[in-house]
């Protein structure tokens, strides 16, 4: 890939940062239905340049993934790469850009987020369903002010499966004891057949944003191209570490919150703060 000039950099860098207008009706639409898509959020240039380093670190580190047929049905869902801002300097970049985050921040009511963890998230040509669930049941925290960005990496028609929300359903008690799983599919599609879904695609550039405990899933891609997706979770940037209530939320807990005690703020170096606005006020007053 040819590099990019010194101000081509910059306007990436300046379009990572810059803030998306979150309307009073975003907000609303969100709080009452627990997910938004926003059309325009980011620039096909920009998905362009950190597609290929993102795509690049997926190649590397699934190489040695079994064959679709072996797979569990949650490994036939996608491949699966957390935290590869760690990784890769460019991937770090889009990572922590604050345009994301601060969108995450006005869209759950809070004065600043956190990242949690990165996941990318590459639905193979052929790739057999992601079941139902909430991402919640995995996190050892103590409020539900967690939210996760989907990010499509190209245009992603209904044939390619896109992230299908059920409306409401963050609301809803039943499953949340339950991880994703044919069990998971099986339970919930029944058990929220009441409810109003949205199952659309996605357009470049149009980004959506779920809370932790709005039920969710993707259908298969039935495309002969991978469906490439980049999400990042955040949480309220005084989010305190929980209890694990099950063995998934222990091993997120050693993974993704190293070194923090139960009750403490989650602030390992793993969990950097991307966007805040009292940082932000402060950096614009000494600026003035």
């Amino acid at each position: 890939m040819t590099s990019l000039s010194p101000i081509d950099a910059s306007n990436l860098q300046e379009e990572l940062d810059s803030p998306f207008h979150v309307t009073d009706e975003h907000i609303a639409f969100y709080r009452e239905n627990g997910y938004i898509k926003l059309k325009h959020v980011l620039s096909a240039g920009l998905l362009a340049h950190y597609r290929e380093a993102i795509s690049r670190g997926v190649a590397e580190l699934t190489a040695g993934t079994a064959p679709m047929e072996q797979r569990t049905t949650y490994g036939k869902a996608f491949l699966q790469v957390m935290n590869l801002w760690t990784k890769s300097d460019v991937v770090r970049e889009f990572v922590v850009g604050k345009r994301l985050a601060r969108i995450a921040a006005d869209l759950m009511e809070t004065k600043g987020v956190r990242l949690y963890h990165d996941q990318a998230l590459y639905k193979e040509a052929g790739g057999g369903i992601t079941p139902w669930h909430a991402d919640q049941y995995y996190w050892p925290v103590s409020s539900d002010k967690m939210v996760t960005a989907w990010v499509p990496l190209q245009d992603t028609p209904h044939e390619m499966g896109p992230l299908a929300f059920c409306e409401k359903s963050h609301r809803f008690q039943i499953g949340r004891d339950l991880e994703i799983s044919e069990e998971s599919e099986i339970t919930l599609k029944e058990a929220l057949s009441t409810f109003s879904m949205e199952g659309s695609g996605f357009e470049l550039g149009e980004v959506s944003f779920h809370a932790g405990w709005t039920f969710h899933r993707a259908g298969p891609n039935s495309t002969d191209r991978p469906r490439e997706v980049m999400t990042m979770i955040y949480m309220d940037e005084s989010m305190t570490l929980a209890t694990p209530k099950n063995k998934n939320q222990m091993n997120d807990m050693e993974c993704w919150c190293p070194g923090i005690g139960i009750g403490d703020v989650v602030a390992s170096p793993l969990n950097p703060v991307l966007y805040s606005s009292q940082a932000e006020a402060t950096s614009s007053n000494m600026r003035a």
